[in-house]
């Protein structure tokens, strides 16, 4: 009986740690989404303010590639809602 109490402690402290370890890891995947987000807004608004995609590159950190690619998406019109 003793044996079942000692290993549902165990459970519950390997439990524990994998939950801890599963919210960090997620806290931290979001941090990283959540910057990379803004570093993209950020361009794609330098983008529209007629800022060369050099100047862009060099003061996100972002790659030209990546710059040519919000640049597409900046000459898009934004799409309207249809009146009901």
């Amino acid at each position: 009986m003793e044996e079942s109490v000692v290993y549902q402690e165990i459970l519950r402290e390997g439990l524990a740690k994998g939950e801890a370890q599963g919210l960090a890891k997620g806290k931290a995947e979001g941090l990283a989404k959540g910057k990379v987000e803004a570093t993209n807004q950020i361009a794609l608004n330098m983008l529209r303010s007629n800022m060369s995609p050099d100047l862009v590159a060099q003061l996100t950190g972002l790659t030209l590639k990546q710059i040519q690619k919000l640049q597409k998406i900046s000459t898009k019109k934004p799409r309207t809602k249809k009146p009901q």
